[in-house]
């Protein structure tokens, strides 16, 4: 158990030179990799949830007041790798100068634990800088071959040169090449077929072209629901067909015609009703026997009140 064979090669990898800085230290130029690429590394080598860090000590070791300060730090790197925990413990020494005390000691703090953090790292091998601590160094860099060897081979755009998985090469079916043609041929077929298209007919001034559908002309004709909204008004002007209250509401009857989804019957069946007679007809659950117990004709009356605002099209029968 522990590292897979794929984290053991990646470890074994040499560091990228691209990712080195140098600074000058007392007379010295020394290399180092920044703290945010090493732990960018270990969440790519390690996993995001596969490794953890602890500050087990930090300690001021000289403060002058506005000037600068200087920290040591301990850090514990925890790693879990299939069922195996492997812990790495590293120091680290931090130094900064600010104008105001609280940065003079965060700072200082901070680059301590971020020391003590890479120095932790550096012990599971190459993409940390291991190699940087050496006191001599040599062309151990990716980016510095050996002028005996032949240059390493540059990895495909798109790959990680830890990523041992091939990935298929560009298909041509979907280049650019095969774009343009499609395109081409698109542009052809659409010419083409304006040619082909056959001219409409010309439409005559005498011709009337039916804006609406009239359901009730049809084989399976189905009833007309007319919509008028000065008969409501007229009807709400009537008095109750059941106690004379006034001022009432217009209400359909619903058995005056077949029932259909989201759609009243026409408005030439409606009659007038108070808020109460009318609330009481929708609890009953039999519209044609609550009127029958009051012996009242609905359809003969919403008859007679719609032949006096439409004496033209009034109903010889009813339904």
């Amino acid at each position: 158990m522990g590292f897979s064979a794929k984290q053991v090669q990646t470890l074994r990898r040499e560091l990228d030179g691209r990712h080195v800085r140098t600074r000058k230290a007392d007379g010295r130029e020394l290399s180092y990799i920044e703290g945010w690429y090493a732990i960018s590394e270990a969440n790519r080598i390690f996993g995001f949830d596969g490794w953890n860090r602890e500050t087990l000590e930090s300690r001021c070791v000289l403060a002058r007041e506005n000037r600068g300060s200087v920290y040591t730090a301990k850090v514990r790197i925890t790693v879990r790798a299939r069922g195996t925990t492997i812990i790495r413990e590293g120091h680290g020494t931090g130094e900064s100068r600010a104008a105001s005390p609280g940065d003079v000691h965060d700072v200082a703090l901070k680059a301590a634990e971020t020391d003590a953090t890479k120095r932790a790292l550096a012990t599971f091998g190459r993409p940390f800088g291991l190699e940087l601590y050496r006191k001599e160094k040599g062309p151990v860099l990716q980016d510095q071959p050996s002028s005996t060897t032949s240059p390493p081979t540059q990895p495909r755009l798109g790959s990680h040169p830890d990523d041992t998985t091939p990935l298929p090469r560009p298909s041509h079916f979907y280049g650019r090449r095969h774009q343009n043609t499609m395109t081409a041929i698109l542009r052809r077929d659409q010419a083409e077929e304006k040619e082909t298209v056959a001219q409409p007919l010309p439409i005559s001034a005498d011709a009337v072209i039916p804006t609406k559908i009239d359901k009730s002309q049809l084989a399976i004709a189905e009833h007309k629901r007319l919509r008028d909204k000065t008969q409501l008004k007229f009807v709400a002007l009537q008095p109750c067909l059941v106690c004379g209250r006034q001022p009432s509401d217009p209400h359909h009857l619903r058995f005056a015609q077949p029932r259909a989804i989201g759609l009243k019957v026409s408005d030439e069946f409606t009659v007038p009703l108070c808020r109460v007679h009318h609330r009481q007809l929708h609890q009953a659950g039999d519209e044609r026997a609550w009127w029958e117990n009051l012996q009242i004709d609905a359809l003969r009356t919403a008859s007679d009140l719609w032949e006096k605002t439409h004496p033209s099209s009034a109903r010889s029968s009813l339904v």
